[in-house]
């Protein structure tokens, strides 16, 4: 009896090591292994390969196609496209009063257009200059003297005009050539480019700024009758604060100086500036500023006539304040 026992714990104990061994050696087979002889064929088979390739390739290029097309559509975002205006930025010359609106926009006023003035080097006015030459004439002329003034009254010539008074040459080869020679000294082309963005500068402000474009262009879309009807006597849109002098900061000047300003550091970097990284890193702040300074215009002024004005003139794009602008 007790061999007999001893037989079945040996039996017992042989069953569940085998057990254990048999929980041990499992393993899942993977799924290559589990697919059917159709799958593994049609997975082997070379014209299916080739199809899935070429659909693939077909896909990558299609995709390309489309990213260059976007890309294209948006535009250039540092300088956009060339206008007259913004080409002006380089000489600080007088641009023609036509290319200081948008052509697309109907005047509310035409006669009020004010055309671009005359700008000269040092900062000084052109009425001034032709003021300062006529002084200089009448200084370095040749005066009459008292005997010659007596002599003129007693012959009977009462009136004297100033320039037989003061006897100026305008002809002389002196005057001639010192008044070539002021005109070549305070010429913009000789001027440097701290003087050209002066200018620039205040070309931007008279042509954008809103002393002058309230005059002739139209106004923004008025808001919809549901917003109207919405404002309730305490909630009023509040009243205009009347203009007191011109305007040098609303958003239109700043996105025309700012243009101005990229498109100068634009050109350096181009040329002389490839290794300065300084100012790149100042033209990406520059051009996300003004990106900043375009969508906020195109939500306040709801696409209007002011907006389509700066965008044309200026020959911004799409891609200068849409998606993302990443500058290397």
């Amino acid at each position: 009896m007790d061999a007999f026992l001893l037989r079945l714990g040996d039996l017992s104990l042989r069953a569940s090591r085998q057990s254990c061994n048999a929980c041990r050696n499992f393993s899942s087979s993977n799924i290559r292994s589990a697919a059917t002889k159709a799958e593994k064929r049609k997975f082997r088979d070379p014209y299916t390969i080739v199809q899935a390739r070429s659909r693939k390739a077909a896909n990558i290029s299609r995709q390309s196609q489309l990213k260059k097309e976007r890309t294209e559509a948006l535009g250039d975002p540092v300088l956009g496209k060339p206008t007259p205006f913004v080409e002006a930025f380089d000489t600080a010359a007088r641009p023609d009063a036509s290319v200081t609106r948008a052509a697309s926009i109907p005047l509310s006023d035409p006669a009020k257009l004010q055309a671009p003035s005359k700008e000269r080097n040092f900062n000084l006015e052109p009425s001034e200059l032709g003021q300062s030459v006529k002084r200089s004439l009448i200084w370095s002329g040749n005066k009459l003297s008292g005997e010659d003034i007596v002599s003129r009254f007693n012959s009977g010539d009462d009136i004297l005009a100033e320039e037989d008074l003061l006897n100026p040459d305008p002809n002389s080869p002196h005057h001639v050539t010192a008044k070539e020679a002021i005109r070549r000294i305070t010429s913009l082309s000789n001027s440097s480019s701290k003087d050209r963005l002066r200018v620039n500068i205040k070309r931007c402000i008279s042509t954008f700024g809103r002393h002058n474009t309230d005059e002739h262009l139209p106004s923004k879309p008025s808001p919809s009758s549901s917003f109207l009807a919405a404002q309730s006597a305490e909630n009023a849109l509040p009243e205009k604060t009347p203009r007191a002098g011109p305007d040098t900061g609303s958003s239109e000047v700043q996105i025309a100086v700012l243009t101005a300003r990229i498109r100068t550091l634009s050109q350096f970097l181009g040329s002389r500036g490839k290794m300065d990284k300084m100012n790149k890193r100042n033209l990406r702040l520059l051009v996300h500023k003004r990106q900043k300074l375009l969508k906020y215009l195109e939500r306040k002024e709801r696409g209007g006539p002011r907006f389509k004005n700066v965008v044309e003139v200026l020959g911004l794009q799409r891609g200068a304040w849409e998606g993302e602008i990443t500058l290397r």
